[in-house]
């Protein structure tokens, strides 16, 4: 890796967090809220995007590699980070919890689930590792023509944060077409519903791992989503998921 791409992952706390809490908070809640997801436009420079990307090569920052089309997932492959996680991730993950952990608090109390999370992201961890589910969830995922993921929950254990993230690192139209993130929500006793998320380099999406509540003419009821990616048509694609939970 070269020092420019080095610099790209080593960004300074102080700069990543301010950069996340001057994001649109209230439009960004207010998408999870009607929709389930929301666009976070510009999370990363196209310069991070490239250097978290060009870690896939080297495999000293990995825990495990998955083959999708092994276990059914899909076509592709992905490769979970190993603790201490690079520095940009490692900042990334806490700043997006402290935006998040309000919206988790309110959609289970809406629901009924007694759960509540701390303002902390290592609080939240500490709760994880306690219970046995210690291994990190963060990972990084590529692409080629002709891959896909099918649709899923990334859920790893008994403790579950309801909200993760998906950041784009790739540019679409230049490294790759096809590809699109989708998301479906299973209504009670309705047809599902599919939304499909554009991004462009550097955008991530905050979207439901499980379900959201959702308020209807009787009060209010869970959806169940699951996520997936739709077919490259060519190049490569790589995706970094921020998941805030660890897994057993």
């Amino acid at each position: 890796m070269t020092a420019t791409a080095r610099k790209s992952l080593q960004k300074p706390s102080a700069d990543l967090a301010a950069h996340v809490a001057t994001l649109d908070w209230p439009h960004i809640t207010t998408e999870l809220d009607t929709q389930g997801c929301a666009v976070l436009r510009n999370l990363l420079t196209p310069g991070q995007c490239r250097s978290i990307a060009a870690l896939y090569a080297d495999d000293a920052h990995f825990r495990s590699r998955i083959v999708m089309g092994r276990h059914g997932f899909g076509r592709g492959e992905y490769k979970y980070f190993s603790y201490p996680l690079p520095d940009l991730i490692a900042e990334l993950r806490p700043a997006l919890y402290g935006q998040l952990q309000g919206v988790a608090n309110r959609w289970n109390e809406a629901m009924g689930i007694d759960i509540r999370y701390p303002a902390s992201h290592a609080a939240f961890l500490k709760r994880c590792h306690e219970a046995g589910q210690a291994r990190p969830t963060p990972l990084l995922l590529q692409y080629e023509a002709g891959d896909f993921n099918c649709l899923h929950q990334d859920l790893y254990g008994e403790h579950v944060f309801p909200l993760q993230v998906a950041i784009l690192l790739s540019e679409p139209g230049r490294d790759f077409t096809g590809g699109e993130f989708v998301l479906t929500e299973q209504r009670p006793r309705m047809q599902s519903r599919a939304e499909v998320v554009p991004l462009m380099q550097g955008d991530a999406v905050a979207f439901a791992v499980h379900h959201r509540p959702v308020q209807g003419t009787r009060g209010t009821y869970r959806v169940n989503l699951r996520h997936g990616v739709s077919r490259i048509r060519s190049g490569q694609r790589h995706t970094v998921g921020v998941i805030f939970h660890d897994a057993k």
